[in-house]
């Protein structure tokens, strides 16, 4: 029997092996009939050397050309006939104007017979971008929503609007060909016009909706983003195909899964949590509270995405200070411990997937001087947990289906 900390790297090294998009995106591929003209491959977001990498597999030499565009340090190799780039995120930088100039370059009069094939996951909106204002400014009104916690709804109705890609609007330059878009959703509830800021889906969002969140958070823009805001975004596609192949569903299914092969009763709280990082993890930990001492194995599970609200200067992500927040609430409960990581193998701007803590972890933490509350104050998670154990590290997974955050007891108390 392993200890908790060996059960949660078991339960996140293979649930996040049931979501990964390879099997998906062959499924996908498998059941479509394309037209007699040539296949054209664009991939953006974090998962997409993966699916990229498995249209290949699929495709082959019916492939006549592709881009794939995603994460630093997530191209694992060449793939035959495409052209692989690594660009910033979750702020866009100049590769990814780059690399997407270099897909609109390929979508080049193409004809009706021809297709191209869209393989779009979570981390889009920054990897694949053609700004309509100048990139610093981009940058800088991506930084502002991400630092006022606004969530990622919001953040992707401003962003269509400052980009000549998104919103429908990549669709519109691929016209006439035929688009067969595959999506791998980071989105609860998979709004397909949200997902990596929708480039080839009809926006449902309206310029009021983008005008209402720059007074919502008294964003700073210039005269000429605030003019991009008054441009509406297509609202009928014709020549668009979209099938989702996973997400944050099938994450908590599988981690479910994996709780009860290692004799945990699994429940599945959400599959929709949105909320503050250190909220969610205080719930958790009360949680905790009411079933420790039941001298049950139970696991709750929790998938979504939380938000962090920057007042400190220090280093983490959400799921960091999720797991660091639980850490105080569960403290001195025997046999418990909690978890989260984000399915891509990244968390914040750090080399870490997310955080682990147990009811050692405050007491630990404080006899080396380190205050929880303070820490979490700072955004400081990172170095609170590497202090005690408490990374996790996958390195990048090919997926990206959100968060899933696990509290374990295992009945010892």
């Amino acid at each position: 029997m392993g200890t908790l900390r060996e059960d949660a790297d078991q339960i996140i090294a293979r649930a996040i092996q049931k979501v990964l998009p390879d099997k998906a995106v062959a499924q996908a591929l498998e059941q479509k009939q394309f037209d007699s003209g040539s296949i054209y491959v664009v991939a953006a977001g974090k998962a997409a050397w993966q699916m990229a990498q498995a249209a290949s597999a699929i495709l082959g030499e019916r492939i006549t050309r592709g881009v794939v565009i995603t994460k630093y340090e997530h191209v694992k190799g060449e793939i035959a006939g495409m052209d692989c780039y690594e660009a910033g995120h979750p702020v866009p930088d100049e590769n990814s104007f780059a690399a997407t100039q270099a897909a609109l370059d390929l979508m080049k009069g193409l004809s009706l017979h021809d297709t191209v094939l869209f393989l779009l996951s979570g981390g889009g909106s920054a990897l694949f971008e053609k700004p309509l204002v100048p990139g610093e400014e981009l940058a800088d009104v991506t930084k502002q929503l991400l630092a006022c916690g606004a969530d990622i709804v919001e953040i992707n109705t401003i962003r269509k609007r400052l980009s000549a890609v998104k919103g429908g609007k990549f669709a519109k330059l691929c016209e006439p060909a035929q688009i067969y878009s595959i999506v791998l959703s980071d989105i609860l509830g998979d709004p397909l016009d949200m997902i990596a800021s929708g480039p080839a889906y009809p926006d449902t969002s309206s310029c009021e909706d983008a005008r209402s969140i720059v007074r919502k958070y008294n964003l700073k823009l210039s005269s000429k983003a605030l003019a991009c805001l008054q441009i509406e975004t297509p609202k009928e596609l014709s020549n668009v195909q979209t099938q989702i192949t996973g997400s944050v569903k099938n994450l908590c299914r599988a981690a479910a899964q994996e709780c009860q092969a290692l004799g945990y009763e699994p429940v599945i709280l959400t599959d929709q949590l949105e909320c503050e990082a250190k909220e969610a993890g205080s719930f958790l930990a009360s949680i905790a509270k009411t079933h420790a001492m039941l001298r049950k194995k139970l696991a709750f599970v929790a998938g979504g995405e939380t938000v962090v609200h920057l007042t400190g200067s220090g280093k983490g992500g959400r799921n960091q200070e999720l797991a660091l927040a639980a850490a105080a609430g569960i403290a001195g409960l025997t046999g418990t411990a909690a978890f989260s990581v984000g399915s891509d193998g990244t968390d914040g701007p750090t080399d870490a997937a997310g955080g682990y803590c147990d009811w050692q972890t405050k007491q630990s933490l404080m006899e080396q001087g380190i205050d929880i509350f303070e820490t979490l104050k700072q955004n400081d998670a990172y170095y609170a947990l590497q202090k005690c154990g408490g990374l996790i590290v996958t390195g990048a997974t090919g997926t990206n289906v959100n968060d899933v955050a696990v509290l374990l007891i295992n009945g010892e108390s």
